[in-house]
């Protein structure tokens, strides 16, 4: 018989169709590797010196308005350009495409040091709102097939500017996560007619034990498969394709899910918890998705404590991702905090 909390085992992911390998014994293992820094400073409300705060210079020359909540702008240094070629090369067996898209970013509020967790539901339902109507506004433009709304928090996940800010990637084609993750909604949607997601909801709602918080219209777990440590998937009890489905009561408490969970996070090791968040849902190229169901995800790299954190080497970059801590110690831990 398998025990997941002792036995090494591998672990399927339905949304891409992959493997990951858990290792809970090494859980024991001394850690004698690389902690990182941190500084336990709060930031100031307002930084003279940041590209981001309201009525600052930006590195590329422009100024922001003072801005009294929410504040988007197209990047001044973005990936993705609306107006490059969109021509293909091709020779031998070396291909390559144009790839034409647009790129914003998102501040979430003008105060400095006001993270997701810190900030009221309201402040951030404002956030929401900003994020629907840039995923519609977007995705309505006849070159973009794809909107990727995403944050880096924290210096640690590689963010540039220490203002919490996030960001928008629309771009022609679909990238192949969401081409993987298109795919295996769609078989189950061809073989059963349902999301595949909100059956894995159902079973993960009567089981329990990958559960970190809820509210009357979404939930926030522990995937089965999770990679990162401490990694959790938001989704709504409702079947829909995107964030533009919303409707104002499940807005409202996206934004509190939201809160519930990076305050856990933040109170998980005590340090503003650093993560790659991001936002999953239908393409923008004119089809109909039926089988797709919006849902967010965050992935955290911290391990053990606020200076350990979990690299992707070795085994990882050559064969596939492996874990130590079982998604059900993650939500174990996570569901124990007061959100």
């Amino acid at each position: 018989m398998l025990h997941f909390s002792n036995d090494p085992h591998c672990r399927y992911n339905i949304l891409t169709g992959e493997w990951v390998l858990v290792s809970p014994h090494r859980t024991k293992r001394p850690w004698q590797g690389k902690t990182e820094k941190t500084t336990g400073e709060k930031p100031p409300s307002y930084d003279p010196g940041c590209y981001l705060c309201p009525g600052n210079i930006r590195a590329g020359g422009h100024q922001n308005p003072n801005y009294t909540d929410t504040f988007v702008f197209t990047n001044d240094f973005a990936a993705l350009l609306p107006d490059s070629s969109s021509s293909r090369f091709e020779k031998g067996l070396l291909r390559a495409k144009g790839e034409r898209g647009i790129c914003r970013v998102i501040c979430f509020s003008p105060d400095h040091a006001l993270t997701i967790p810190d900030m009221d539901v309201p402040d951030i339902e404002k956030v929401v709102e900003r994020w629907q109507q840039e995923y519609l506004e977007l995705g309505s433009l006849d070159f973009i097939h794809h909107v990727q709304i995403f944050e880096n928090k924290g210096a640690i996940m590689g963010c540039s500017n220490p203002h919490p800010h996030g960001q928008i990637w629309a771009q022609s084609s679909i990238p192949g996560e969401v081409l993987k993750k298109t795919a295996r909604q769609l078989h189950h949607w061809n073989h059963t007619g349902r999301s595949l997601l909100l059956d894995y909801l159902e079973q993960e709602l009567s089981e329990t034990e990958r559960l970190i918080c809820q509210n009357s219209d979404f939930v926030a777990l522990v995937p089965f498969w999770a990679v990162w440590p401490f990694e959790a998937l938001i989704l709504p009890r409702r079947h829909f394709q995107h964030i533009g489905q919303m409707t104002p009561k499940e807005k409202h408490a996206f934004a509190a899910i939201l809160k519930d969970l990076t305050q856990r996070y933040d109170q998980l090791f005590d340090t503003s918890f650093p993560y790659s968040s991001g936002i999953h849902q239908s393409p923008t190229d004119g089809l109909e998705y039926p089988e797709w169901h919006f849902h967010m995800a965050f992935y955290p790299p911290l391990l053990r404590s606020a200076t350990v954190k979990k690299f992707m080497v070795g085994y990882e970059m050559f064969a596939n991702p492996q874990r130590d801590i079982t998604a059900e110690m993650a939500a174990a831990r996570l569901r124990e905090i007061k959100g």
